[in-house]
């Protein structure tokens, strides 16, 4: 198996780190934009793409700020998380992104994650 690479992206996102939040947290909020549909059960979120499905765990959640998943099908310390980050001096707000590629593969991660963003910022009129 590959070895898997762990990348982040920041994007700049033009709302509240509130309204962010919700998106990134919430089943409906992550059908808007990252899956065609998302269930919860506890802290067990299930993916839904198409006909495919991948099951995570939010395993770390600071209101307004960061949210983790990992994966439950995928290789032990693999997940993926949004860091809400606000800027003190100008209150911009950036999204931070941390997730793992396999070797080779860092630009095609990439390359979806500005895809799905595009969406959130869309959602969000940014």
């Amino acid at each position: 198996m590959p070895d898997k690479v762990r990348i982040q992206i920041e994007f700049l996102i033009n709302c509240s780190p509130k309204v962010l939040y919700n998106r990134l947290s919430t089943a409906s909020g992550l059908t808007e934009w990252f899956a065609d549909d998302v269930r919860i059960k506890g802290k067990k979120f299930t993916f839904i793409w198409d006909k495919t499905e991948q099951t995570a765990e939010m395993t770390l959640q600071k209101e307004n700020r960061l949210v983790r998943f990992s994966w439950l099908d995928e290789e032990e310390g693999t997940y993926f998380e949004f860091r809400i980050i606000q800027d003190e001096l100008t209150g911009d707000v950036s999204l931070l992104i941390t997730d793992f590629a396999e070797e080779g593969e860092e630009e095609e991660t990439r390359d979806l994650w500005e895809t799905q963003v595009s969406d959130l910022k869309h959602l969000v009129g940014s």
